[in-house]
């Protein structure tokens, strides 16, 4: 052993102040350690249940994953009850039509789940997002402002058309109604609109639709007021000798 290594040993079998530093600093450490309130640890809680349901039902959400939203596109997915339960009611309706087709303008959650719920349904989805050409040939870029920029394969082509404008405008929805004449079958096809009420009148206007009564919301918390119910079976009313929903989801956006 070297005179270093004998004086370490030293120092090691009689620190100076015997324990009475080590004892200092654990208390010190003790005192220092934080607490939270009850109410943090319930938030906590609650935020590690929310992880877990979260992941228990991971295996349903890949199958719908869609990509992050753009706000600048005015983008707010469906949330998942949201996104069933409309796309539920518009698969009950291809149950009834003999060659089944939905066009989706500017809904891609819808487009999702109804791949989803009905996969063997022919859907076309009308975006401006190209990150959605992974969906392939589903996929058709749309821009509402040159709204018969569609291929002429798709004109008059859908027993069923649901659009959901991206922007509370005059204008867009004017532009989307052009599209959806162009999409639909003159006389024949059923229609969805989803947007906001201050369109109500202007939609009464230019498609003859109306709205009905259901709530839906956004991943974003956006609250959507809707007039839709989802027993009923779309598309029972018709206006003026022409078969549609006749109905007319009003969206209203407010933080929640």
């Amino acid at each position: 052993m070297t005179s270093a290594e004998g004086s370490l040993g030293k120092e090691l079998e009689h620190p100076p102040n015997g324990a009475v530093v080590v004892d200092d600093v654990k208390q010190d450490d003790e005192d220092d350690v934080p607490m939270l309130s009850s109410q943090a640890l319930e938030a906590l809680k609650e935020f590690l249940a929310e992880q877990n349901r979260e992941l228990e039902s991971a295996d349903d959400v890949e199958e719908v994953a869609l990509v992050a939203e753009d706000w600048r596109l005015s983008q707010f997915w469906y949330d998942r009850n949201t996104a069933e339960s409309v796309a539920a009611e518009v698969a009950t309706l291809c149950q009834t039509l003999p060659s089944p087709r939905v066009s989706c303008i500017a809904c891609p959650t819808l487009y999702a789940y109804l791949k989803k719920i009905v996969p063997e349904v022919p859907a076309q989805l009308l975006e401006y997002d190209k990150r959605f050409e992974q969906y392939g040939t589903d996929f058709t870029f749309y821009d509402y402002n040159q709204p018969e920029d569609i291929p002429s394969s798709l004109k008059h082509s859908f027993p069923i058309v649901v659009a959901d404008p991206p922007y509370l405008s005059k204008e867009c929805l004017e532009k989307v109604a052009e599209t959806i004449r162009y999409l639909s079958i003159p006389g024949e096809s059923y229609l969805l609109l989803l947007t906001g009420e201050v369109q109500k009148d202007l939609a009464a206007k230019l498609l003859g639709l109306h709205p009905c009564g259901f709530d839906l919301s956004t991943r974003a918390n956006l609250a959507m007021s809707f007039g839709f119910l989802p027993a009923m079976i779309l598309g029972q009313g018709s206006m003026g000798g022409r078969k549609n929903f006749n109905v007319f989801m009003l969206l209203d956006i407010t933080n929640v």
